[in-house]
């Protein structure tokens, strides 16, 4: 028996149809265009592995009727039984991707994300790092086609950044990045040690989805807005423009303090934008850690206090503690390339996670 829920399959075929037909006919404006292709490319590879599912679900049937007829030929029944067992093995694969796919979609997969990374322990290294991990980001989101916009950034004294926020734009980035907040740990030899003594550092990365003012309910009386001179280089502005702002959600206690933009009016937006996806984050956290304690789930927990990854240099290798997977690819890693790897292998995990919460529940 399979379980699927054949009746919604149902409904899915006959509404991905639907769809189609509304293309065919031609009569949608543009608007509604490209909405209906958004869906037809969500819905295709569900749609395709149901058709491929009762396809071979039909073919067993065929051999199944061929294996119950005792006057059958024996060499024929030979090969209907191997025939049976491939099918069978196909028809498993079949139905395990349709579960997947049937698994409640996290509501901002598709949001662009806000992304910070913060120097921790380990001074100048730790800087370094921080900017090692942003490029890090930016290739990645380079090869899966997305944009990265830099909204505010300390530098290190050495160079990398003591904290950089950035904007991550491209369909699907949060489902991409979710996994990857969480402290980060680097083991290497940094370039000012002459007696070649491999030093460890952090830094912790956040990334959170970019959120609408429909999706957090703010109150004006909830915050107190400070604007001030900016700090730091500049020039004459610093002293004359009061456009920098400070931010506190009173009932949170977060704040974020913006003076990147020369423009007052800027900094507030962005400012806002982050605190939007703070606030929203600080919820989940809350209600993914207590989800977490219940089913003991190590992806997803949302404690970005945990150390969640280690890149040893010395060694060439990247290890994710959460599910214990190491790789011997560190400089594809940090070159944006084989991060992918993981994030698939965080993702499959999840998804395990959620199938086996499913097989409790029922």
């Amino acid at each position: 028996m399979s379980n699927l829920p054949e009746a919604k399959l149902d409904v899915l075929l006959a509404h991905h149809a639907s769809l189609e037909a509304q293309l065919v006919g031609g009569n949608v404006g543009a608007a509604d265009y490209v909405r209906i292709t958004r869906e037809l490319s969500d819905l295709n590879p569900l749609i395709e592995a149901v058709k491929a599912y009762r396809q071979v679900r039909d073919e067993m049937g065929g051999i199944d009727e061929l294996l119950e007829d005792p006057g059958a030929d024996p060499e024929l029944r030979a090969m209907a039984e191997a025939e049976h067992a491939a099918l069978d093995g196909h028809l498993e694969e079949l139905i395990q991707q349709i579960r997947v796919a049937l698994l409640p979609k996290d509501a901002m997969d598709d949001r662009n994300v806000m992304l910070e990374i913060r120097a921790g322990t380990g001074g100048d290294e730790a800087s370094l790092f921080a900017g090692d991990l942003f490029r890090m980001y930016e290739k990645f989101a380079a090869l899966q086609g997305w944009s990265v916009e830099v909204i505010s950034a300390s530098e290190g004294s050495v160079g990398g950044y003591k904290e950089i926020i950035a904007e991550v734009k491209g369909r699907g980035a949060f489902a991409k990045l979710k996994f990857e907040s969480g402290v980060h740990r680097v083991q290497r030899v940094p370039d000012t040690e002459t007696q070649g003594r491999i030093h460890t550092s952090a830094a912790t990365v956040a990334v959170l989805p970019e959120v609408e003012e429909v999706d957090v309910d703010i109150k004006p009386d909830d915050l107190k807005i400070d604007t001030m001179r900016a700090q730091g280089a500049g020039g004459q502005h610093v002293n004359k423009t009061e456009s920098a702002i400070r931010i506190t959600h009173l009932p949170t206690g977060i704040v974020v303090m913006m003076q990147d933009s020369r423009s007052q009016h800027k900094n507030r937006a962005s400012a806002m934008n982050i605190l939007r996806s703070r606030i929203y984050d600080a919820e989940q956290q809350r209600l993914d850690a207590a989800r977490s304690a219940e089913r003991k789930e190590k992806v997803g927990s949302g404690d970005r206090s945990e150390r969640i990854r280690t890149y040893n240099f010395p060694q060439g290798r990247v290890t994710d503690h959460r599910i214990n997977l190491t790789l011997y690819k560190l400089p594809q890693v940090i070159a944006g390339e084989a991060l992918g790897e993981l994030i698939d292998a965080l993702t499959t995990e999840h998804q395990a996670a959620q199938l086996a919460a499913q097989s409790d529940a029922a």
